[in-house]
């Protein structure tokens, strides 16, 4: 019997089929068909976003172009500093306040979203929406937006992040007993928790040994993150090299519940090159944070006879990550 269907190679592909008009006119059409398993899931890129974890952001303020923020210091003028006065003293300190204020920048985000209508209709006869496809893409888009924001800033409007600011103390590792290397493969687990109990206390010590200066979240590259959680503390012991940190930081000892989380916006984030970088923070509103002023939102809608299609306009506001304290926050470098 003669074969009347033939294979095409695609490159990258696997082979698919097409058919002549005798394969058609035999039902060959209905049986390649019916032996196709179709899989209905659509797979959408290998990505995810991180920002809404390792930051608190304060919605609402409306369209505006910048947000700000108030200080305050406190002084006493007079030779009597402590304020305390008797019969032989009398002079009496007078208190001052110093109000300042900070200015941030705020970004408008925008993105059209374009439906032409005919593709509209074919997916629609298959099962699927082009407005849901669209969406999704569209807040991906809008969250990385936010990620790049958090993290590392823009550049080219003179920003920086959680993981790069300017103003926060940099420090390297200590290096291992061998004096050979600051990398945590290469230390001990009482070295590795050495590196973060300094970085603790440094803004501990920072903060005037305020308990609310204490950081509670600490991120580290994701290769050093999988060492610390696949690792044991010893080759005795049924706990992970992350389990003892979490356990025995001088954090925790003053209970601050510690959390270590991967970042991969920290790799060669370090001072020199290829050097990874470690960041201790107090993941609280009132010491860093950014302002979501608008939500992502649909603002203009219309139809365009012209490129047969619908045309949707989103936008929002995002403002620059705030270090309102730089001083309980600490980055270590080299590990």
């Amino acid at each position: 019997m003669e074969n009347n269907v033939h294979t095409v190679q695609i490159p990258g592909a696997i082979k698919s089929f097409t058919m002549d008009a005798a394969s058609l006119g035999t039902g060959m059409a209905f049986l390649v068909g019916e032996l196709e398993k179709r899989d209905p899931k659509l797979y959408e890129p290998l990505t995810s976003t991180t920002w809404a974890r390792d930051i608190v952001a304060q919605t609402g303020g409306g369209w505006v172009e910048f947000s700000s923020n108030y200080f305050v210091d406190y002084a006493t003028t007079g030779a009597n500093q402590r304020g305390i006065i008797g019969g032989q003293t009398t002079a009496i300190p007078t208190l001052q306040a110093n109000v300042t204020k900070d200015n941030w920048k705020v970004f408008t985000w925008a993105n059209i979203v374009k439906v032409p209508f005919v593709d509209q209709q074919k997916l629609q006869g298959i099962g699927r929406s082009l407005d849901q496809i669209y969406d999704k893409g569209l807040r991906l888009n809008y969250n990385k937006a936010l990620d790049q924001n958090v993290y590392l800033g823009f550049s080219e409007f003179g920003t920086e992040g959680l993981v790069n600011n300017s103003n926060i103390t940099a420090s390297m590792a200590a290096n291992n007993a061998g004096e050979t290397s600051r990398k945590w493969k290469d230390k001990t687990p009482d070295e590795i928790l050495n590196d973060i109990n300094t970085a603790i206390t440094n803004a501990w010590a920072n903060s005037g040994y305020d308990v609310d200066g204490i950081p509670n979240h600490i991120g580290v590259p994701p290769q050093q993150y999988a060492y610390l959680v696949g690792t044991k503390v010893s080759l005795a012991a049924d706990k992970s090299i992350l389990n003892y940190l979490l356990e025995n930081n001088i954090a925790k000892a003053n209970g601050v519940d510690l959390e270590i989380v991967p970042m991969r916006q920290l790799i060669n984030a370090g001072t020199g090159d290829n050097t990874d970088r470690m960041i201790a923070y107090v993941n609280k509103d009132d010491k860093v944070t950014f302002d979501i002023t608008v939500p992502l939102s649909r603002v203009l809608t219309q139809p365009s006879v012209e490129h047969m299609a619908y045309l949707s306009a989103y936008a929002g506001q995002m403002g620059q990550v705030k270090f309102l304290y730089t001083q309980c926050v600490e980055y270590v470098d080299g590990i």
